[in-house]
């Protein structure tokens, strides 16, 4: 037996008392973490002073213990003088700022000693427009019944959705819950159990254990195909932003219409309208739609590949470098990029795929999967994105380019490009290396029709 970790989130119905309070230990959050961010700023400008002056590192002003439980021991030893209002919430929202403050300065340090990947900067000051959330790791936080739980001073919560099979798995003894986190998302209060279940890992069976490819695009979402050249799977890209562009433009006209928060005559804020107010709520519950008809869709996507194929390759694609550059000429194809979901497609397959027990490769991210002959190997120097039929210049082989670039990523794991020698596992010919593979490659343009 082993433990897996979820998250059962469930939608709130919480009246108007049990909003305010919601909203208090958010705040009474946000505030500790502020408090304790100045705190330790403050002492990183005295003793940078101090530094400056020539005093000796011994005779310095000792430094702020920046651990979880040094921030929350100092909290608890000020909390009196900096917020007498403290006990109207749980010591659970304040420890939470803590912790949260803790993380951020051990991510600072750590990228500034380059122990961690990608760039950290000093933690900067929480905002009411942030993220409202709070994570409750003791006190009562339990499955109450079938639609209702419990948390912390929040007392007795109703819930839009059945928690049947969580408070099953939590009675049953197959399932534990850690901590609980309660946070305002897409206009809605959620609340988000962490759970550790018991699982048997002798249990785990595949359909498929040869590797699959998997070629990602925003005209067809996913094409999966096998080392042998047959496609398996094709999954056309819903597009759901696109859809919804027309109703977001007039929501946004109309609100463009009404008295905003800014005065353009005066260059001052002012109060907005409460029109303007209920069309901004429509318009964030437009979004929130569209949000969550992409995540169904990629739910359903990924659960399926995953129970089907037990060893899957995907490329590893900077998302963030192909939406960067280009302008107004490329805004189109930018938003069709981010309406897919790249990233969260990737990080969906990675922990389902290790649920099933199968497993995740992810290719080299200067792997010319597209630009490479799935029939001799060979590279093609330059591949423009309006050709949707790959046509090798060698063998004169023609083929999908999606299918094409999804059928070298199957057989990336086996450390060969279409069986041919003098060939790597990134189909690069190892005379040249893999400077001739570059190019201006980055994904499928939409728009365009694939040919079969």
């Amino acid at each position: 037996m082993g433990e897996r970790l979820l998250a059962y989130r469930f939608a709130l119905d919480l009246n108007q008392s049990q909003t305010e309070t919601a909203l208090s230990h958010v705040g009474g959050r946000r505030f500790a973490y502020n408090q304790m961010l100045a705190v330790v700023t403050a002492n990183l400008a005295q003793r940078h002073a101090e530094r400056s002056y020539g005093i000796p590192p011994e005779l310095l002003t000792p430094s702020v213990d920046r651990s979880a439980f040094g921030l929350q021991k100092l909290w608890n030893a000020y909390k009196q003088e900096w917020a007498p209002w403290w006990a109207e919430n749980s010591k659970e929202a304040y420890a939470d700022g803590c912790r949260r403050l803790a993380a951020a300065l051990s991510n600072w340090h750590k990228a500034r000693r380059g122990t961690r990947k990608g760039q950290s900067g000093f933690p900067r000051f929480a905002s009411r427009r942030g993220r409202q959330s709070v994570t409750y790791t003791t006190g009562a936080i339990r499955v109450d019944d079938r639609r209702h739980v419990v948390l912390p001073r929040l007392g007795r919560l109703r819930a839009f959705e059945d928690t049947t099979k969580l408070l099953t798995l939590v009675e049953t003894g197959q399932a534990r819950i850690s901590r609980a986190t309660l946070a305002f998302h897409r206009g809605r209060w959620f609340v988000s159990f962490t759970v550790h279940k018991h699982v048997d890992d002798h249990a785990k069976l595949h359909r498929l254990s040869r590797p699959v490819g998997i070629d990602v695009g925003v005209k067809d979402l996913l094409v999966v195909a096998g080392p042998n050249g047959r496609e398996l799977e094709r999954i056309s890209a819903p597009r759901h932003l696109a859809e919804a562009q027309r109703r977001l433009r007039a929501l946004q006209r109309k609100a463009d219409r009404q008295v905003g928060p800014w005065d353009p005559a005066s260059n001052r804020h002012r109060d907005p309208s409460s029109g303007w107010r209920r069309t901004q709520a429509r318009i964030s519950r437009a979004h929130a739609r569209i949000a969550n008809l992409r995540e169904d869709t990629l739910h359903q996507a990924t659960t399926r590949i995953t129970r089907a194929y037990g060893n899957i390759v995907i490329e590893d694609l900077n998302v963030r470098g192909m939406t960067t550059a280009g302008g107004s000429r490329k805004r189109g194809l930018n938003r069709a990029l981010v309406d897919a979901s790249f990233a969260k497609l990737a990080r969906m397959l990675a922990y389902k795929a290790r649920w099933a027990g199968g497993t995740l490769t992810r290719a080299d991210r200067f792997f010319p999967s597209s630009k490479t002959c799935s029939g001799c190997g060979a590279v093609k120097i330059k591949l423009l994105l309006s050709e949707r039929t790959f046509r090798c210049e060698h063998c004169g082989h023609g083929i999908d380019r999606d299918l094409n670039a999804a059928i070298n990523l199957a057989r990336y794991s086996a450390g060969t490009s279409a069986g041919v020698p003098g060939r790597d596992a990134s189909g690069a010919n190892r005379k040249t290396g893999l400077a001739s593979a570059g190019g201006d490659e980055t994904g499928t343009c939409p728009g365009r029709s694939a040919t079969p």
